[in-house]
């Protein structure tokens, strides 16, 4: 597949009369008749600098994983999105292990009051890049009300060579170049009001936990709700991150699952995959009066899927954040 190499044209902040200078931003894909076009920052858009990117079809975004093509044509799991793409530089504020193979990673975003505004929804999610790098899609690991303080939160699986792994080795004060706040978030709107869906499932794997912690700490009156479970998996504990804000979550009304691949000790939770573990105690849902929320491997989300839509679970109460 052919190439186009996308140019941003950028100049001096607050300074629209200065000279432009074009540089070479990124490495794209080229979709079937499309094209790059070169636009100018306008002053209106206060520290971001526009780029026009083509057409992705993206699967499930979470901590540290770039959009890819897959195997199956499955619409559950696979967002269309076409959309301007306009940068800004942050700093980092915080680099920390989270668990085995995640990193904890905070941006200073209080000098971009877009951004500070942007993220209105949990499961929205930011690109970010380091030099010339391949930006990153990251859903964003903090609440709203985190980045209207000034900071958003990510939760990235350190892959070596990748973007990703790269932010991982970065340290505080290093700068970054991240997108505008992008994607709907979770249509929680279509599960509301409490009293009319009382069961309330989600599903994460790995840094899939990212926009499912934001939108537990976001909110969705879970107190108010008869059944509200939380199934995370991973292969074993020293893999599963946040495990210090389950006590926080279970007092906000959410049962926590942890399930385990392989767990390395002594265990007696729930074992194997988080749709198997699922599909053992789903108890008795009403499909009429549940909706469910997912993020993670793919496999999963086609296998919860097709379990929620077997028990009476209506399609459009199956929510994915993109």
């Amino acid at each position: 597949m052919a190439a186009v190499a996308a140019i941003a044209v950028t100049s001096a902040p607050f300074a629209a009369s200065a000279a432009p200078s074009l540089r070479v931003d990124a490495v794209l894909p080229r979709p079937a008749m499309s094209s790059t076009r070169i636009a100018f920052a306008r002053p209106a858009l206060g520290l971001f600098r526009r780029l026009k990117v083509p057409e992705e079809r993206a699967w499930g975004l979470r901590g540290g994983v770039a959009p890819r093509r897959g195997a199956r044509g499955v619409a559950a799991v696979r967002a269309v999105w076409k959309q301007e793409v306009l940068w800004a530089e942050a700093p980092v504020a915080d680099v920390a292990l989270a668990c085995e193979e995640h990193y904890h990673f905070v941006l200073d975003v209080s000098g971009n009051r877009e951004l500070m505004e942007g993220h209105t929804k949990a499961g929205q999610f930011v690109q970010v890049k380091f030099g010339d790098s391949k930006p990153a899609f990251l859903a964003i690991a903090s609440a709203p009300k985190v980045a209207a303080s000034g900071s958003m939160e990510f939760l990235i699986k350190a892959v070596e060579g990748t973007t990703a792994g790269m932010l991982c080795s970065l340290g505080k004060g290093d700068k970054v170049e991240l997108s505008q706040v992008m994607g709907s978030g979770f249509r929680m709107d279509q599960v509301a009001p409490a009293e009319d869906y009382s069961t309330i499932l989600l599903f994460a794997t790995g840094s899939g936990i990212s926009p499912i912690r934001s939108l537990l700490e976001a909110g969705f009156d879970a107190h108010k709700r008869k059944d509200v479970r939380l199934y995370y998996g991973a292969r074993n504990l020293d893999r599963m991150s946040y495990q210090d804000r389950f006590k926080d979550w279970e007092a906000s009304g959410v049962q926590v699952i942890p399930v385990l691949s392989q767990p390395t000790g002594p265990w007696n939770g729930a074992q194997g995959y988080v749709q198997a573990a699922f599909s053992n105690d789903k108890g008795s849902i009403v499909g009429s009066q549940t909706g469910a929320v997912l993020c993670g491997h793919k496999q999963m989300a086609l296998d919860v899927t097709d379990i929620l839509l077997a028990a009476g679970v209506a399609k459009e109460k199956i929510l994915l954040n993109f």
